[in-house]
């Protein structure tokens, strides 16, 4: 059983716990944050019998197994996601930097595309991407087609694989998609098997140097409202990661309120019609 008492913890119990997530997930929260950590800590502390912050520290810090650090990690991330997210930047992608890559690609008859859904949640993204591109690549059959899906937390990653959506998840697919791309049982969306040949889901923290090292000769790369929760240093090394993965000519897309404008003069700011990308 967990620790049946409350725990309080003061703000210097918080940054030791707090530095260690930031050194290992690049994850950053400020003290006018500690309110809401304060709550998830002491929450494993009670799951783990931990009787001190200090303990809880020691635990997370000097496990051989990173298990309870990780499980710390997953329940201070959010997952608000949902299909057809921010539609003036997806029809960017899709009608306009999408034509640019194919039509380089046609040229030396690669017939390989790349992209990387990074922090993708319960999966809306990359099955997002892949509905695009089967609506909108008329040869759809003859490219060898990978998209990967990643994200920290492998509770989110399970049910990203099962790719069974409620209706709130779903409410933005146009309805002629929705009827051609899902199934609905019992109020719930269940996306064709046919996706999950193409969306590969994968466990992969953004500040491991050994797991990125594995993401190259992508096309594209959406990592959409994921360094708002960085710290500079962690954005800046995130960000030269994701450009030493790409392709030359290759993408990325980014959440609205983010730019790598001040992480990195590699990228080129191209302006679409109706949204901002960066290109290497």
């Amino acid at each position: 059983m967990g620790l049946e008492f409350n725990l309080t913890l003061k703000a210097e119990d918080i940054v030791p716990i707090r530095d260690l997530v930031l050194e290992v997930s690049g994850v950053y929260f400020d003290e006018n944050k500690f309110y809401f950590i304060e709550k998830r800590i002491t929450k494993r502390m009670k799951a783990t019998n931990s009787s001190s912050a200090k303990e809880y520290y020691r635990l997370i810090k000097f496990a051989e197994d990173k298990k309870e650090l990780d499980e710390l990690i997953v329940s201070l991330t959010t997952n608000e996601t949902y299909f057809y997210r921010n539609i003036p930047q997806l029809e960017s992608f899709a009608e306009e930097a999408l034509p640019l890559i194919l039509a380089e690609k046609r040229k030396k008859k690669d017939f390989r595309l790349k992209i990387w859904s990074a922090a993708c949640s319960s999966g809306d993204e990359p099955y997002t991407v892949y509905i695009l591109l089967k609506e909108n690549v008329p040869d759809f059959s003859k490219w060898k087609i990978e998209i990967v899906g990643t994200d920290i937390d492998h509770y989110i990653l399970e049910k990203a694989r099962k790719g069974c959506y409620d209706r709130r998840a779903v409410k933005d697919i146009p309805a002629k998609i929705l009827s051609q791309y899902f199934v609905e049982e019992s109020g719930l969306f269940k996306i064709h098997d046919e996706a999950k040949k193409y969306v590969e889901f994968r466990k992969v923290n953004l500040m491991d140097r050994r797991e990125m090292r594995r993401f190259s000769e992508m096309d594209f790369v959406f990592c959409r409202n994921v360094l708002i929760y960085f710290d500079a240093d962690s954005r800046k090394e995130v960000v030269n990661r994701i450009y030493d993965s790409l392709n030359k000519g290759g993408f990325i897309f980014l959440g609205h309120s983010e730019s790598v404008g001040k992480l990195s003069a590699a990228f080129k700011l191209v302006k679409f019609n109706k949204s901002l990308s960066y290109q290497k």
